[in-house]
């Protein structure tokens, strides 16, 4: 099967499984993912559906998310500059394969429950990558405005303005973005004292969907665990759904509501017991009430300003490079055009 039918086929079941709520709820379905820029998307993660990809040594979500961004990092300097004071250093260069966890490689990972629930052992696969929360404090805090929620629901960080600060992790309630070290803008600046790489996530395909192509893993997925659609649609359908298999759902208003939504036929603290937070591996837990709520834009340049005078100094190295990487994209554009 090619991908273009492959693609076909994926759109076309997205609008069987909703036609019921769409009937119901009297909203209009966009005829691809493209069409739902201005009202936003969301996505549903069906836990009922998802089998971990069992047969695979590496599950098709993940796997076609590798693929996708495998050339998204630059290769980082040797040595690594040793940030100041915390001499900290985050390398996953060599490390790439890893996909049991989030890296900066690894967007997606598969997390495998064994839960005990109404007197029997089930076994629930859970997908886990950014939630594209829909007030993102990771956007909220970061001072370089390198994190941006967008108007087709996808929270992105823009690589050539992140200095790998990770504040963004730092208030994420799930500890999402991951750091790659010797990366970015921070080494035109000051390396030593300012920055320390760029921070990677999850962006929802973001430059897939503005071509009207459908996220990488949900395309991929062989069980159709994930869907995409205009966000009031996608509540509906995932309502629907979480009432028939008397449910549960997750991401509603969790942080204050999210772009991704998790429905499971298990309580999710029953999911929740069989995941030890840890780097790279966020959990699952219910109650999670939105962060950085209130903060004004004067805070941005309020957490900016310890660094913005060192950003000074480096201003005119981080112009050139700009610069250069301006004139060697619009170089690239010539020679594809």
């Amino acid at each position: 099967m090619n991908q273009k039918n492959k693609t076909e086929i994926s759109r076309r079941s997205f609008l069987q499984v909703t036609a019921g709520a769409i009937m119901l709820s009297g909203i209009s379905l966009p005829e691809s993912a493209n069409a739902a820029k201005s009202e936003g998307l969301a996505t549903i993660i069906d836990l009922s559906l998802c089998d971990g990809c069992v047969n695979r040594k590496i599950p098709a979500c993940v796997s076609i998310c590798k693929e996708i961004n495998k050339n998204k990092i630059p290769l980082p300097v040797e040595p690594i500059p040793e940030p100041w004071p915390r001499k900290m250093i985050e390398d996953w260069s060599k490390k790439q394969e890893v996909f049991d966890r989030l890296t900066p490689y690894n967007f997606i990972y598969v997390h495998r429950a064994e839960v005990n629930f109404a007197g029997r052992k089930k076994t629930i696969y859970v997908p886990r990558r950014c939630m594209h929360c829909e007030n993102p404090p990771c956007a909220t805090i970061c001072p370089f405005s390198a994190n941006h929620k967008f108007k087709n629901g996808a929270v992105v960080i823009n690589q050539n303005q992140c200095f790998g600060g990770a504040k963004c992790r730092d208030v994420c309630p799930w500890e999402i973005p991951q750091r790659q070290s010797g990366v970015g803008i921070y080494l035109h600046v000051l390396p030593g004292f300012m920055g320390n790489g760029v921070m990677y996530k999850c962006d929802l395909c973001f430059d897939r969907i503005n071509q009207g192509q459908l996220p990488g893993c949900i395309e991929a997925c062989p069980r159709e665990a994930l869907l995409i659609g205009a966000k009031k649609v996608i509540q509906a359908v995932a309502l629907e759904r979480v009432r028939r298999m008397k449910g549960y759902i997750y991401g509603m208003e969790q942080n204050g509501g999210t772009s991704t939504l998790y429905i499971s036929p298990v309580p999710f603290e029953e999911i929740n017991k069989t995941m030890t937070k840890k780097s790279g591996q966020p959990d699952i837990k219910m109650n999670v009430p939105r962060r950085m709520a209130g903060t004004d834009p004067l805070g941005k340049m309020v957490l900016a300003a310890p660094v913005l005078g060192l950003a000074a100094a480096g201003a005119a190295g981080a112009w050139k490079w700009f610069s250069r990487r301006k004139e060697k994209m619009n170089k690239k554009e010539g020679e594809n055009g």
